[in-house]
């Protein structure tokens, strides 16, 4: 689960890290009076969408301008004219990807004079199953540039949970950073921070681009992108009261909503699978001849008719998808529970496009004779790679 900057930085806040005084503007009204708030003499205004590149942005309606969803701003009114023109509007930047995010909350910030930009993060390293910084001297960029361009200028690391964070941790951070006097200081104490932060709230990802010192010599967390274990929310009725569903792509939303794992992708082919593994497996197949799967979708073992039928409807909501693939191998999930739940769905929104459907495994009889005995126009297949080359070959006619 991702939130937006503003609820980030609020979150660094009460753990005691260094961020800039804000406000967020939900309404246009509001903006006067929340820049009005703030100090100045320079006020920042940011467009708050779960997208990176936001300042490399460009909204799509001309009167927003050319200008990118942060800007500099000298005045209250200023601010706030600037913030009127994004809300309601649409930023695209290279993370939102050409259809863009509607910008539906602002922040205003004050500004901070900047003297080094740097960039720090904490995430779950999957090769060692551990809690790992990642740092570089080249804040403010995207960190994939740097690692592509010039990797040296990355420093990364893992905790070792047995003994855990020490105050060499820290300081291994800030002279990889080129931080000097009370820097060293301030830089430990936050890692010592973000590392208790990054535990209590079980992220996934946190994401410091830029920080800053300032020209005190103080160090500020300027931006920050945080992400959450979806699984381990139910622990945290805090974070997930902060979930702007607004930002989440509809179709995900709606698989969530019955449990569903459900991923959209760029493909043409809807994939209706049990298990991971071979929902994987059904994806690279698709690929391997000469197609793209449209979604990643896991019905589970213990599927019911309703949350087939809903898995269904998520993927023919999907104007991308032009074949649908249902693979099935019946362990705890029974072949006849698919198959009425594929009928079900069917029936009630329709099929104007190709459907494979592979069964194996527990009742399958029952489950194909459903199929068979139902009316529908599907195509029948008798293993993995049958039913990849026959939903293949009627996709692309």
């Amino acid at each position: 689960m991702n939130i937006h900057e503003y609820q980030a930085k609020r979150l660094l806040k009460d753990f005691g890290a260094p961020v800039s005084d804000g406000r967020v503007v939900l309404k246009a009204d509001e903006a006067k009076t929340m820049a009005g708030e703030l100090d100045g003499p320079l006020w920042v205004v940011k467009a708050q969408i779960h997208a990176g590149g936001r300042g490399k942005g460009h909204f799509k309606e001309p009167e927003a301008g050319e200008a990118g969803g942060v800007r500099l701003t000298k005045s209250v009114s200023e601010a706030a004219a600037e913030a009127e023109k994004m809300l309601g509007r649409t930023l695209v930047t290279h993370q939102s990807g050409p259809a863009g995010k509607q910008v539906n909350r602002v922040y205003i910030e004050d500004g901070a004079g900047i003297e080094t930009e740097l960039y720090l993060a904490l995430l779950v390293d999957r090769q060692s199953s551990r809690v790992a910084f990642v740092c570089s001297t080249e804040g403010g960029m995207d960190i994939e540039e740097v690692a592509a361009n010039t990797p040296e200028k990355i420093l990364s690391f893992s905790i070792d949970p047995a003994s855990g964070l020490s105050a060499f941790h820290g300081r291994r951070v800030a002279f990889t950073l080129g931080l000097e006097g009370k820097q060293v200081k301030q830089c430990v104490a936050l890692i010592n921070t973000l590392y208790k932060m990054f535990l209590e709230k079980d992220m996934e990802m946190l994401e410091i681009n830029p920080l800053i010192v300032t020209d005190a010599g103080d160090l500020k967390c300027l931006d920050a992108k945080m992400s959450f274990d979806s699984n381990a929310m139910y622990r945290h009725p805090d974070i997930m009261a902060l979930r702007d569903e607004t930002e989440e792509d509809p179709k995900e939303l709606a698989a969530s909503k019955h449990d569903l794992n459900y991923i959209a992708l760029d493909g043409e082919i809807g994939c209706m699978v049990n298990g991971a593994g071979l929902a994987m497996a059904t994806m690279d197949i698709i690929k391997l001849y000469g197609s793209e799967p449209a979604n990643f979708l896991d019905v589970g073992g213990g599927a019911t008719k309703e949350k087939v039928t809903e898995a269904f409807k998520i993927i023919t909501s999907d104007p991308q998808v032009k074949g649908i693939l249902v693979n099935i191998f019946g362990g705890i999930m029974r072949c006849d529970v698919i198959a009425e739940g594929v009928v079900a769905a069917v029936k009630e929104v329709g099929l104007n496009m190709p459907l494979v459907v592979r069964l194996e495994g527990t009742n399958v009889e029952l489950g194909k004779k459903i199929i068979n005995e139902s009316g529908l126009d599907v195509i029948a297949a008798d293993d993995l790679g049958d039913a990849a080359a026959k939903i293949v070959k009627a996709v692309k006619g």
